[in-house]
C-alpha cells in the first residue's frame, strides 16, 4: 500500500491549550520529525512556528474530548503504513538516549536493527520550582522532577494471566498526589516511538493492540527507551478545582532539578539506552 503522505517519522502534537505549544513543536522539529499534525481546537491561537508547511500541519479539532489521542493515532496508522509515529500534548518534550547528538532517525534505525518495532515511553512529570511564581506550575527556565519514587508491578490481560515482558510503571506527581489522579489515569508508561504495522492500533489505555510491541526489552537483552517529559499533569493538578486549593507546591526532598539533558534521564535510570552506545 501506498504511503500518501510521504516519509516518515511522524509526529502528532495534541494541544489542549496554548500553554508552551511554540516549544513542544521546536522540539519535535529539531528531533528531526519529517511532519508534524497539529490537532488545536478552535480557540487556541497559533505560535510562529507553524509558518512552515512543509513540517507542520494544523488540524482543528475538538481535542479536549476524551479518546482524542486513540483517535488521531489510529487515522494516522492506516494512513502510513511501516513508517514511525510519535504522538504527545502539549507542554511534553520527547527524549530519547543521545538526543542532543543523534536525530530520531538514527534512534529508529537502531531500534529497526534490532528487530523492535516500537519504543517504550515513561512519562516523567515536570513542575516549576515556585507556584507563586509559576501558578500554572509550567517553567522551562525552573524544571524539576522527581529523583526517585518510581516502581513498577506485574501486568495481567483479562483471564489474570502474565504478560512476558510488560509492567505496568508509576511515579511522579501521579504517585504523589494519587488521591486526585483516577486509578485508570496514573500509570506513567507509554507508547514513545512505533511502527505503523497491519492490524495495529492504540488502546483507550495508551497500550498498543498487538502486545510485543508494549514490552519494555527484546528476550534477549535490554531495548532502548524514552521518556516523555511534561508538564501536563502539574498543569492539571493546579487547574482543576478538586486539586488547586491542596497544592501549594510540588517540591519535596527527592526534587532534582531538570537540565533538559537525556544524560540526566538515564543516569536516573528513567530511559535505557540498550545496546546503542
Amino acid at each position: 500500500m501506498r504511503n500518501p503522505l510521504g516519509k516518515g517519522p511522524f509526529a502528532i502534537v495534541i494541544a489542549e491549550d496554548a500553554t508552551e505549544l511554540a516549544s513542544t513543536l521546536d522540539h519535535a522539529t529539531h528531533l528531526g520529525f519529517r511532519r508534524i499534525f497539529l490537532l488545536a481546537p478552535e480557540d487556541v491561537e497559533m505560535p510562529e512556528a507553524v509558518a512552515d508547511p512543509d513540517i507542520i500541519d494544523v488540524i482543528r479539532h475538538p481535542t479536549r474530548q476524551p479518546g482524542t489521542a486513540q483517535a488521531a493515532v489510529n487515522t494516522l496508522i492506516k494512513l502510513v503504513p511501516g513508517e514511525w509515529i510519535h504522538f504527545c500534548y502539549n507542554a511534553e518534550y520527547l527524549f530519547f538516549p543521545f538526543c542532543e547528538q543523534r536525530r530520531v532517525g538514527e534512534a529508529l534505525a537502531f531500534v529497526t536493527e534490532e528487530r523492535r518495532n516500537s519504543v517504550l515511553g515513561y512519562v516523567v512529570d515536570l513542575y516549576a520550582e515556585d507556584l507563586t511564581t509559576c501558578p500554572n506550575a509550567v517553567s522551562l527556565e525552573t524544571a524539576h522532577l522527581d529523583s526517585s519514587g518510581y516502581y513498577a508491578d506485574t501486568r495481567r490481560n483479562d483471564h489474570d494471566q502474565v504478560l512476558e515482558r510488560q509492567l505496568n510503571f508509576y511515579g511522579g506527581l501521579r504517585w504523589r498526589f494519587e488521591e486526585h489522579v483516577p486509578q485508570a489515569k496514573r500509570r506513567i508508561d507509554r507508547p514513545a516511538l512505533f511502527q505503523a504495522v497491519e492490524g495495529l492500533y492504540l488502546r483507550g489505555d495508551n497500550t498498543l493492540s498487538i502486545e510485543e510491541m508494549n514490552t519494555y526489552s527484546c528476550p534477549w537483552h535490554h531495548s532502548l527507551s524514552a521518556a516523555v517529559c511534561s508538564f501536563r499533569v502539574a498543569k492539571a493538578l493546579r487547574s482543576n478545582p478538586g486539586s488547586r486549593h491542596d497544592v501549594d507546591s510540588f517540591r519535596w526532598h527527592k526534587s532534582a532539578r531538570f537540565y533538559w539533558s537525556s544524560r540526566q534521564l538515564m543516569e536516573l535510570g528513567l530511559m535505557e539506552p540498550g545496546q546503542w552506545f
